[in-house]
């Protein structure tokens, strides 16, 4: 019999090396993260900010972590050192005895493990605070006082905020500490719950006395600080302290401190003299205090004194909060006008606001898109932003609102054979070229009126480089650049010279990212992007730079970490580069008394949530403009303009509101970061614009806080609310989000010029449905050049508003809207024009404030239902008072409602349409057609709103016969309808007032009919 052996097995030795190998790959992953993002912030010339951020975290990380691990190590020593050494025999201890032999394996591990994972959490909720530490650190005077304390308004914003986190933290790490050591003292005899004679050893009453002392001082300390926090308390009626909180909670809150610091002696005193009787006293005395000093007491004043006299009371700190909200959200310099607006339509009404009339827009940026994108897009692999941009351009010496959008790089559109890493992140980099439309003309068959248009032509804008490798829709990131004579292979653009394969080429020459030159290099990136292309493709050469982080909001968000940034970042040609322009704000949550406000709340609207204009069109929410996050602030600066170079990437961070003590505050942290807005252009200077985020929160704010007198503030009388957007996309039944402020060149009353403008208005506030009648309009100047370079416009940013009187009656937008919707004439009309494969939309809804009055003024497009839509403006309606202007042109729809003159001239004047006019119904205004030739064409409109109707019944019940008879119905009374049309217009000799020639479409009163087919609105 014979036996083999074998050699043992090394069963330990797989495990250790998986364990170097992940940690290896960690290491290698986590370096390549932190040299990749250096080098990103050193190759745009904000290093300081990643290297500053960087090692603040680092530090607070370990301060914090350390503080909590030693504390809790030293803690779990000191109590295992002093066990007794002979533990008490008594049944408590014996039913210990078996958890101890259970621990005492792993004792050694678990009291080095437990301290360093609490210093782990410790530290990572430490460095989440960087910005609060760095803001302390370097906190600047706000130069005004609270009103309770005297003290600077600093204290709230950057110093308490820090101490009641620093209190909070050493809380924790003395709690987590004492329980620490009270269980070890507990399981090894050092203190006992039951049994006789002395409850806890010497040394173990010494340690918890002093940790126990130590909380209720921290305790003592949180008290003194939340007399100041009484004044950011947003838990009553109002934010601040009330008549309550000022005579009963501040009062109390110092008495809290005060027996809290007793109690912490009493502690103290126990360490020494081993009687626990008078701090376990002391601590009852301080909980009874705490329930009749900070409850019991304070509820009495609130029920028995301010109840009964509330409005009285609370009315000097409900001032205190008005000044304090309207100071936080600078609307404190807002100019009031009761403005007596008239509803009378009167002959040449709009004189006086003529150059306000010649621009008023007609073209809408959310609904245009998809013209630009079929007309200018050029090929499928570019695409524009949708909502597009409004802003203003001198063409020809006259400055015009212009609708601007960017032809960006679409890798979606790509073919399937060009869906590989060479061609998306080599070949195809980047868009190229700017289209640009006037926003109060109407284009040759309702297209847009281009003044900056086709791809690598001349156009009004001049030259300027055309290559778009930074917007909105880059892709994640491409690798670009050559050494010098290599040929190109980046697409530029289509061409059709000959003998080429239909595109120019090109290599970037910027320096818009880092290199990726070096084998290394390309090691980090192809771990970064987790693609091993960048490591071994031969595209890439000595000379490749990568680019990423290529959206503007994105880039700016990562070299300011410190700011909040505008949704809307916008493109302009800017001495002759294509800049994006992105606004963004400091903010704070501790302003006291200030009123807080849910950023993500009070921005948001129908084109944030893609309700409105070819988004919703097509049923997706594709716009790019998004709302600002759900935090809540109770201050607010537009205190930097940022500036991203669509072709070198290139960051500007302008100190733009050089008095906000907050951008102050980061000044000093990064004061390499910041540039003087002196340096600005004058031809950039031209093309900021008022943020329309920080608008939207200024108007949410002066719907409450247009009222300054306290006594009508708190009886809630007069507040006012944004009105819903009448034309956003939803489903019947659900409330359509708010109406987006619009951007409009105008002339408010008191103001001497016009001036770029954003502007809103305001309806009665209320829970139900709100009474759609206007009660205010607000509007701020936008235009911040014109001054020379550095020099910003000194109108710039001036809000104005007007109330209007509570015994007139204007209608809102939603309002205006059904009145346009239910009018007989329009509603017929739009409804003929919506058969045959086609949907109508309504434009943005524009509120003006011209012609002593109101007047709304909306765009109607007429596009495909299916396939390609192609969205035309075909309208304008009118409204002021109770007129209404229904025209091909917007001039002659306001000629027809101010009784054929309206006294000015409208940009679009002399754009004739292509499609039928009806004729005004019965009591509309013009002048009045001959009675026969008027029953003829009303007759007709009747018979073709019948064949509809009993055309649409028809394809319904499925009965196809009766649908085509109804159609040849519809033909001949449509037919008939515009012959009776001719004759009404030969009669009224309606021809001469169209200046192009083109047949006005006569204005209509309201009635109950039912709104377009295919309408949006209503």
């Amino acid at each position: 019999m014979s036996s083999s052996t074998s050699p043992p097995r090394r069963r330990g030795a797989l495990l250790p090396a998986v364990v170097v190998v992940v940690v290896l790959v960690g290491l290698v992953v986590a370096a390549s993260q932190v040299v990749t993002e250096y080098g990103w912030f050193s190759q745009l010339g904000f290093a300081e900010v990643y290297t500053t951020r960087l090692l603040t975290q680092g530090a607070l990380f370990a301060v914090g972590g350390l503080l909590m691990a030693v504390a809790v190590l030293v803690s779990l020593r000191v109590a295992y050192r002093s066990r007794p050494v002979y533990a008490p025999v008594d049944a408590e201890s014996a039913n210990l005895d078996r958890y101890r032999e259970s621990l005492e394996p792993l004792r050694r591990l678990l009291s080095v493990a437990v301290p360093v994972v609490l210093g782990l959490f410790a530290g990572s909720a430490a460095s989440a605070q960087w910005e609060q530490v760095l803001l302390f650190l370097n906190a600047e005077p706000f130069g005004a006082e609270d009103p309770i304390f005297g003290t600077d308004v600093g204290f709230w914003v950057f110093t308490l905020p820090f101490l009641g986190f620093l209190i909070s933290f050493l809380t924790a790490v003395v709690l987590l500490a004492g329980i620490g050591a009270a269980l070890v003292h507990y399981l090894y005899g050092g203190l006992r719950l039951q049994g006789q004679g002395p409850r806890t050893t010497t040394t173990a009453r010494v340690q918890l006395s002093v940790s126990a002392g130590l909380l209720v001082l921290l305790q003592a300390g949180s008290y003194w600080l939340d007399r100041y926090s009484t004044l950011t308390d947003g838990s009553g009626r109002f934010l601040g302290a009330t008549y309550t909180g000022v005579n009963a909670e501040i009062p109390g809150r110092t008495i809290l401190a005060v027996i809290a610091l007793l109690v912490a002696v009493l502690f103290v005193v126990t360490a020494f003299r081993g009687s626990w009787r008078l701090p376990a006293l002391g601590v009852v005395v301080m909980l009874a205090s705490a329930v009749v000093v900070g409850g019991v007491y304070p509820y009495v004043v609130q029920r028995f004194q301010v109840d009964p006299s509330a409005q009285t009371r609370e009315a000097p700190y409900l001032q205190h909060n008005i000044d304090a909200t309207r100071a936080a959200f600078d609307v404190d310099t807002t100019e009031v006008t009761n403005y007596q607006a008239s509803t009378q339509a009167e002959a040449g009404a709009l004189r006086d606001d003529a150059e306000t009339t010649a621009n008023i827009r007609v073209l809408d940026p959310a609904i245009v898109q998809p013209a630009f994108q079929q007309d200018q897009r050029q090929r499928q692999y570019y695409t524009f932003s949708d909502p597009l941009d409004v802003d203003r351009y001198e063409i020809d010496g006259q400055v015009e609102d212009a609708v601007i959008g960017v032809r960006e790089l679409d890798l979606s559109g790509l073919s399937g054979g060009q869906q590989n890493w060479v061609s998306t992140a080599t070949i195809f980099t980047h868009g190229y070229g700017v289209v640009a439309a006037y926003g109060n003309q109407r284009g040759e068959g309702g297209l847009p009126a281009y003044f900056q248009s086709g791809i690598n032509t001349p156009g009004a804008l001049g030259d300027f480089e055309p290559r778009i490798y930074f917007g909105q829709n880059s892709p994640e990131y491409s690798i670009v650049g050559a050494p010098e004579g290599t040929e190109p292979r980046e697409v530029d653009y289509p061409t059709d010279d000959e003998g080429g394969d239909g595109v120019a080429n090109n290599t970037y020459s910027g320096d818009g990212g880092p290199s990726v030159g070096s084998w290394w290099q390309r090691l980090l990136y192809a771990v970064k992007f987790q693609e091993q292309n960048i490591l071994l493709s031969d595209a890439l050469n000595s000379e490749s730079q990568i680019l990423y982080d290529r959206d503007p909001r994105e880039r700016v968000g990562k070299v300011a970490p410190f700011l909040t940034l505008d949704g809307d970042p916008y493109p302009a040609v800017v001495d002759e580069r294509v800049v994006w322009i992105v606004d963004g704000y400091t903010t704070s949550n501790e302003y006291p008394y200030s009123q807080r406000q849910t950023l993500q709340d009070v921005t948001v609207d129908s084109q944030t949530a893609g309700l409105t204009g070819s988004a919703a069109a097509a049923g997706q929410g594709a716009q790019t403009l998004t709302a600002l996050p759900p935090e809540e602030v109770n201050y607010i600066r537009n205190s930097v303009k940022a500036t991203v170079d669509a072709y070198s990437g290139e960051v500007v961070l302008y100190a733009w509101d050089e008095q906000d003590p907050v951008l102050r505050a980061w000044e000093s942290v990064f004061p390499d970061a910041l540039t003087p807005v002196s340096e600005m252009s004058e031809d950039l200077l031209d093309h900021v614009r008022y943020p329309d985020d920080l608008f939207k929160v200024q108007r949410s704010v002066l719907g409450a806080y247009h009222v300054t007198n306290p006594a009508v503030f708190f009886q809630n009388s007069d507040r006012w609310q944004i009105p819903d957007d009448p034309t956003a996309d939803v489903p019947e039944g659900v409330r359509p989000p708010l109406q987006p402020a619009y951007y409009l060149t105008l002339q408010m009353p008191g103001q001497e010029d016009p001036a770029f403008s954003l502007t809103s208005s305001y309806i009665p506030s209320s829970d139900a449905d709100a009474s759609n009648i206007l009660t205010g309009f607000l509007a701020v100047d936008g235009d911040a050049g014109g001054g020379g370079a550095g020099q910003v416009a000194e109108g710039y940013g001036q809000l104005r508003l007007l109330q209007l009187p509570r015994n007139l009656v204007i209608n809102g937008p939603g309002q205006v809207q059904n009145d346009f919707d239910a009018d007989p004439t329009i509603s017929t009309e739009l409804n003929l024009l919506s058969q045959n494969n086609t949907d109508v939309a309504f434009g943005n809804l524009l509120t003006l404030p011209v012609g002593g009055g109101l007047l709304y003024v909306q765009p109607v497009y007429v596009q495909s239902s299916g396939g390609t839509q192609i969205p035309r403006l075909q309208y304008a309606l009118v409204s002021f008072g109770s007129e209404i202007g229904f025209a091909q042109t917007l001039d002659e729809a306001l000629n027809q409602v101010f009784g054929g003159d309206s006294g000015a001239t409208a940009g679009d004047a002399g754009a004739g349409g292509d499609a039928p006019v009806t004729p005004p119904a019965e009591g509309g205004g013009g002048t009045p057609a001959p009675s026969g030739a008027q029953e003829q064409l009303a007759q007709a409109l009747q018979d073709a709103q019948a064949a509809l109707q009993a055309g649409q019944q028809a394809l319904a019940d499925g009965d196809f016969a009766t649908y085509g008879e109804q159609q040849d119905a519809l033909s001949e009374a449509v037919t008939r309808a515009l012959q009776a049309q001719g004759q009404v217009d030969a009669a009224t000799g309606a021809d001469a007032t169209a200046q192009d020639g083109s047949t006005p479409a006569p204005t209509a009163t309201a009635t109950a009919t039912a709104p377009a087919e295919g309408t949006a609105g209503g």
